[in-house]
This record gives structure tokens, sequence and C-alpha cells, in this order.
């Protein structure tokens, strides 16, 4: 998979996309990630990608013409004319892991990280494949929930996780939330492991955490169930 952000603030996303798991995951040539820094192709001496918006009001729109110049450097850079274009904003649908799953299916995502009151709508008219939301809350731009995205989506890759059921049962990646875990030390602080867990009886296990899964769910997210009832 290749991975391109557009931002002008590319310092932002660097420590995040260069450590850890994606890290990893670029090592193994399993993903290709690029940042682009939006300034590079701003089209005066003074390297401007905003502006103040035609029929007045407060706040900055991010210009066009940057935005435009970035797309046409990338397309030419992968050779792909037709990647899957992301614009990170409130206004797009809220993320859940089935969109993460599909968009791991994509071979080439490219995410533009808006500032300011946004970006000038022809960016979102002409280049954008999805609007994608994080949550409902505003934040100073879109350079974290990138991240977030392309964190969730990068994990689902194969060969990016040691043990690819890790991905398959993780929380939200079926119906209920995700069981309880313990490792070793067997007793700690007066707390004990369940003895089921350290029965060695698979069936039991499994059965205990199905129940735990049902019943973490419904104290915590119980509206999952219902969701779950209407399918």
């Amino acid at each position: 998979m290749r991975i391109d952000v557009i931002t002008p603030f590319p310092d932002l996303l660097a420590p995040v996309l260069n450590e850890s798991m994606l890290k990893q995951a670029q090592s193994k040539d399993l993903v290709c990630m690029n940042i682009w820094d939006l300034r590079e192709f701003s089209v005066d001496k003074h390297r401007t990608v905003d502006d103040y918006p035609y029929g007045g009001g407060a706040g900055m729109v991010m210009k066009p013409e940057p935005i435009f110049l970035a797309m046409d450097r990338i397309i030419s850079d992968s050779g792909n004319e037709n990647p899957y274009v992301i614009f990170m904003s409130p206004q797009g649908q809220t993320l859940k892991q089935e969109k993460s799953w599909s968009l791991s299916k994509e071979k080439h995502l490219v995410f533009i990280c808006g500032h300011y009151r946004g970006v000038d709508e022809r960016v979102i008219k002409t280049l954008v494949t999805e609007e994608i939301s994080i949550g409902d809350y505003i934040l100073t731009g879109g350079e974290l929930p990138a991240a977030v995205v392309i964190d969730t989506v990068v994990r689902l890759l194969p060969g990016v996780l040691g043990d690819f059921d890790s991905a398959e049962g993780d929380t939200f990646s079926g119906e209920l939330l995700d069981y309880p875990h313990y490792t070793r030390p067997l007793e700690y602080r007066g707390q004990r492991v369940p003895d089921v867990l350290v029965s060695g009886h698979h069936a039991n296990v499994e059965k205990w955490r199905k129940e735990q899964a049902l019943n973490r769910t419904q104290e915590k997210r119980p509206d999952l169930l219902k969701i779950r009832k209407k399918a």
C-alpha cells in the first residue's frame, strides 16, 4: 500500500508515522508513506496556503492551487491517476472499524489535512473521494485525525502484526467489545488471574471469553447490542 499525506505542518506527522508498528510496516515494505509539505506547492514567494473567504466572515480558508499542485505531483510520482483521496473533516462520516477494513483493501490512499476554516470547496468537489471524521469535536487540524486513520488501516495489512488473529479479534472487529486479558504474574497485589484461564481447558476458556465479552459490552456499550439485535 502507498499512503501520501498533504499537510502545511509536516513536522506534526513525522514522529507518529515513523514509530512503533507504522515504522515496522515501512521497514518490511508493506506500506510506503510520504508526507508532502503543502507550502512547497505555494504559488507565491511567501509560501501562502490560505486566504480570506469570499463573501466575508471570520477565519481563513485553505487555497486550492497548492493542494491541486500537490495532487498533480503525487499522481505523477505514483503513476496512479485515481488514488483514494480522504479529507479529514468533522462533516465526514464517523470512522468505524468496517471502514478501516475497507480502506485496507485500497492500494493507494491520499490524506488531505485541513486547517483554519477548511479548504476551498473546489478541492472537495474535484479531488476528494470521501470525507472522514474521527468524532464529533473540532481539532486544530487534520494531522492527528489522519494519523488515527492511518494507524487503524495499516495494522490491518497482512504481515504488519505478528499474529494477524490479534487484528481479527480486536474490539469492534466483531459485534462485541473485547474480553479481559491477563498475563504473568499469576497473582499480583491480592488479585489472581481467573482459574479458567490457567485450567488448560480450551473449550471452557473460549466460553468464558464469550461470556465476558457479552457482559462487558452490556456494561460499557449497550448501544452495540441494540445494533446487533436489529441486524
